[in-house]
């Protein structure tokens, strides 16, 4: 029985990727899944990438496990630190959980192919899921598996970075023919400093913070998935403050004094974005 004969039959639809649903909770539309999957390439792509990089992760987070942050065992375990050395529970807990799920999906791909597993490691397994990445994007749970996998990306560079970057998705790169994500990223050891704006397929493609403001104009002029033009693009008081490394106070000042355009959705208050480059322009980086 080949891989395409039983794929799910998968209207195309909005995608279940974890790139997607982040896109989206940051007010962004969510792409178009690729025929007959649950996944847009990029999402896809993405997942195949986090999946590339557990088994280094698995490895970082094994080097953290006699000290570090996190939560800490004086206990001596098994393999682990020499008497009197803190435990990392975290690290530890990490990598049970990456060879968990990676473990569990591998299962849900040879119980439908029947088919003999690979060896319960990491890299073994990681490289069958790969190898199966296409099948998965088809599947019902592909946003599942997208989630959990992007996931353990995060928990270990939470183990391995304690201060992990805050990650503000802003749109698809505005450079000609490239695929990638724009993301703001907010160093929390650094709050004094901007942000910056980088992209998921092309680290050449940066911006500083206050940028962000300058491309919206590159990003509502790009069509949308259906040829129409972008919406308007909007942002909230603590993304500016963040992005533009000025107290919340001042934003609130800003809007009010100068009247920036504001709607609400869900609880939240969003500005034009035009309303604060125009306000904020002449700040210095």
């Amino acid at each position: 029985m080949t891989q395409g004969s039983i794929r799910m039959s998968v209207a195309t639809t909005a995608c279940a990727g974890a790139g997607c649903v982040r896109r989206e909770s940051g007010g962004l539309a969510r792409r178009r899944a690729a025929p007959g999957t649950r996944l847009c390439p990029a999402c896809q792509e993405h997942l195949v990438r986090d999946l590339s990089r557990l088994p280094e992760l698995y490895e970082e987070c094994a080097r953290h496990l006699a000290g570090g942050d996190g939560e800490r065992s004086p206990e001596k375990t098994s393999g682990g630190p020499l008497p009197g050395m803190p435990f990392n529970c975290r690290a530890a807990d990490t990598r049970s959980s990456i060879l968990g799920v990676l473990s569990s999906w591998a299962t849900l791909v040879l119980e439908e192919f029947g088919l003999t597993g690979p060896r319960r490691a990491v890299a073994p397994l990681t490289r069958f899921l790969v190898r199966h990445s296409n099948w998965l994007a088809g599947h019902e749970a592909a946003g599942d598996v997208s989630a959990e996998v992007a996931q353990l990306v995060r928990k270990a560079h939470g183990v391995i970075d304690p201060a992990t970057s805050r990650r503000i998705p802003v749109g698809d790169c505005v450079e000609p023919d490239c695929s990638g994500d724009l993301t703001a990223i907010v160093r929390p050891r650094t709050p004094r400093l901007p942000a910056t704006i980088t992209c998921t397929e092309n680290p050449a493609h940066h911006w500083a913070g206050p940028e962000w403001l300058q491309l919206s104009r590159r990003l509502g002029a790009a069509p949308a998935d259906d040829g129409t033009a972008q919406e308007e693009r909007w942002v909230t008081a603590a993304d500016i403050a963040r992005l533009w490394a000025v107290p919340p106070g001042s934003v609130y000042r800003h809007a009010s004094t100068e009247k920036w355009r504001r709607r609400s959705a869900s609880g939240r208050t969003y500005y034009h974005a035009t309303d604060v480059h125009e306000s904020l322009k002449h700040r210095s980086a």
